[in-house]
């Protein structure tokens, strides 16, 4: 249970932030985090106040990396590579006691360790994560400067030929009248562009790669979808509105799931990342056997 409470007693007037800076070894800027987001208490109320002054019994929402094992694939003094399985969440949800790939990286490098960019919880594959605070601006930056390519691997409903440039933008769902979780194709929203390539065909499906040239929520399931070629697996884009909220309220089964789908999982997987960082050029590849975890899934 990452997210663990902890008794503290003030013995005398104290600055809170002070407090939570002596007792945690942490920055004032962490101090104060701590106070945003409503994890100290005082007689089961959370403080808010980042001037406050405290004393007596204190109770704080603390988070406790847990380890269930799982080891990056690649490290150096600066970032560390984790290839995360399908159906394990990058980060915890609220105060959510999951256990998350941001765990394994604060249980390995310590509190100053982040994760340096997110892929959702189905999508397996590689997640890189800045091993230092130091670090973590230029190693975010070149994500957010789009000077990493990052591939990756899809299975798709039907016979995708030739290469395509998605240009399409995407805006986020803020409506209650549709499923708030979904993005959705809008010329209001954000630009969007994904190159795709066919690179196998599997019966009625194709095995493409899809390199995505921007970085928005879901852009490779809503793009592949948005060309009649939605993700195989997905339960939100290319499926009725009824399965998605179905899936949405955990309400389908592994075998409904498939039945819908046309897999348990969604068949996305990131398989690449290739980028320059402190003079030294990088490709790194995933480990995972995708491809043959394809054909297992298209026999059985």
């Amino acid at each position: 249970m990452p997210f663990i409470r902890k008794n503290y007693f003030v013995p005398e007037p104290t600055k809170l932030f002070r407090f939570l800076m002596d007792q945690l070894h942490c920055s004032i800027h962490e101090a104060q985090r701590l106070i945003d987001t409503r994890k100290v208490f005082q007689n089961g109320t959370p403080i808010t106040d980042k001037g406050a002054i405290v004393q007596g019994a204190l109770e704080l929402l603390l988070f406790e990396p847990q380890t269930q094992g799982l080891a990056p694939i690649f490290e150096t003094p600066f970032f560390a590579l984790y290839d995360k399985p399908s159906g394990l969440m990058v980060h915890p949800k609220n105060l959510a006691p999951i256990y998350t790939l941001v765990d394994e990286v604060r249980f390995r490098y310590g509190r100053e360790a982040n994760i340096a960019h997110r892929i959702d919880k189905e999508t397996s594959g590689l997640v890189m994560v800045s091993r230092k605070k130091a670090f973590e601006p230029s190693i975010k930056g070149l994500f957010e400067e789009r000077k990493i390519t990052k591939g990756y691997l899809a299975l798709v409903r039907g016979h995708l030929q030739g290469e395509h440039l998605i240009d399409a933008p995407i805006a986020k769902n803020r409506t209650f009248t549709d499923l708030k979780v979904k993005a959705r194709i809008d010329p209001r929203g954000k630009r969007a562009r994904t190159k795709v390539r066919p690179l196998r065909r599997y019966g009625p499906y194709t095995l493409v790669e899809a390199i995505p040239l921007t970085g928005r929520q879901h852009q490779i399931r809503l793009h592949l979808a948005s060309i009649g070629h939605p993700i195989v697996g997905d339960p939100l884009y290319g499926v009725g509105r009824e399965v998605a909220a179905a899936y949405l309220e955990g309400l389908l089964d592994s075998s409904q799931r498939r039945e819908y789908t046309g897999a348990p999982r969604l068949m996305l997987h990131a398989f690449k990342l290739e980028f320059t960082y402190q003079e030294v050029h990088y490709i790194l590849t995933s480990k995972q056997p995708f491809l043959q975890l394809v054909e297992e899934l298209l026999s059985s």
